[in-house]
């Protein structure tokens, strides 16, 4: 088991991205604080967890806000007592709000980059004096194709994962100090509820898969890269985005898709 005993917070993990890395880290031996806004789907993912023989507890919270991630961070200590691993995987996209710049209404802009950007860095914030206590451990990210690639329309979501990636290069050399890794995902398009929004037809839907080498990605593949990164085999990666997006970004996407 790669990651065993070690205690690890996902947040966005009632579905998705997030609850497929939970489940990969509890196989691997961690024990998983599944943080999600939504308490149903957060339980829910944790149930799911525990029956297949992992440890789990859900910790319902809005990781948008800086409290929130303050008491998370607080009830995974009190519960497993140290984070070793912070999986910052909570984001969404509002692609019938955000936009074109001059389009969007701040307060859209606000959340988007309040619940993708800031969330990391709250998270961040309050969890690496943890996992130094802990002796160490591993951060990673959530980016997005779109932090390399934007393909215009969604100037919010771009931007925010953009500070992403960026945040966790500048991140890396201080908690290098502390014996912690910080990396950071750059998935392309995986079949999930939340790009069923962006696609909203099956030709969309098949236009997208066309743009990557081998077809739409799977939220449990990308699991597997998370999993890679939180254990000691990618002890030598730190500050690093990873386009784990099969060839996503390889395309000239735009001309694809118009």
């Amino acid at each position: 088991m790669r990651v065993k005993d070690r205690v690890a917070i996902v947040t966005g993990a009632g579905s998705g991205l997030g609850r497929a890395g939970a489940a990969a880290l509890a196989r691997e031996g961690a024990k998983v604080v599944v943080s999600d806004i939504n308490a149903e789907n957060g339980a829910a993912a944790a149930a799911a967890i525990a029956a297949s023989g992992g440890e789990a507890r859900s910790i319902a919270a809005d990781v948008s806000v800086a409290a929130e991630c303050e008491r998370l961070v607080r009830e995974t200590v009190a519960a497993f007592g140290a984070v070793h691993i912070l999986y910052n995987n909570a984001g969404i996209a509002l692609p019938f709000d955000d936009g074109f710049t001059p389009r969007i209404d701040p307060a859209v802009w606000d959340r988007v980059i309040r619940t993708n950007l800031s969330s990391v860095f709250y998270c961040a914030h309050y969890a690496i004096p943890e996992m130094a206590r802990a002796g160490g451990g591993a951060i990673i990210n959530t980016a997005s194709s779109m932090a390399h690639l934007p393909l215009g329309g969604l100037d919010g979501y771009a931007a925010s994962k953009g500070g992403v990636a960026l945040l966790t290069k500048s991140m890396a050399p201080g908690c290098g100090m502390l014996n912690i890794r910080v990396n950071a995902i750059s998935p392309g398009y995986v079949d999930t509820p939340m790009n069923a929004l962006i696609w909203q037809s099956e030709e969309m839907k098949a236009a997208f898969a066309k743009g990557h080498a081998t077809g739409l990605q799977t939220a449990e593949e990308i699991a597997e890269v998370v999993v890679f990164l939180a254990s000691d085999a990618a002890r030598s990666l730190t500050g690093a985005v990873l386009n784990c997006d099969r060839g996503w970004t390889a395309f000239k996407q735009p001309d694809l898709l118009r």
